[in-house]
């Protein structure tokens, strides 16, 4: 999507027992100036308040006040209520849906599984 120097240098995944609720982190700029941390939740149900706040909590303690909150799920309207009106950090919430179009977008865990052909008459061909 634009962020960091080469594929490797954007990202950073760092999610593992005791990650204090940071489970990625990608370098804004080429010079990695800023981070925006990622918090990434595979849920089929939805996501509330609670762990948006749990999440904000971290970038607290991170000294950041730039997050994404990924889930393969959906959001409350208490949660996406809570994220706009946050005034420290900026938090994006991404949902399963959203993911899904931007894996889509960016060619991100996607294959393709079918391609077709459109042809026309070549006028060209009948004229010699």
């Amino acid at each position: 999507m634009g962020y960091g120097g080469s594929r490797e240098e954007a990202a950073q995944v760092v999610g593992k027992s005791g990650d204090e609720g940071i489970d990625g982190i990608i370098k804004e700029d080429r010079l990695g100036l800023d981070s925006i941390y990622i918090q990434a939740k595979r849920w089929q149900g939805c996501v509330g308040r609670p762990e948006i706040q749990k999440f904000v909590g971290a970038l607290v303690v991170k000294n950041s006040a730039k997050g994404v909150f990924i889930t393969t799920g959906t959001f409350s309207q208490e949660a996406r209520e809570y994220t706009a009106n946050l005034n420290n950090q900026k938090l994006v919430l991404i949902d399963g849906q959203a993911l899904a179009e931007l894996m889509i977008e960016y060619n991100i865990g996607i294959s393709v599984a079918q391609t077709y052909q459109i042809k026309k008459i070549d006028t060209d061909y009948f004229e010699e």
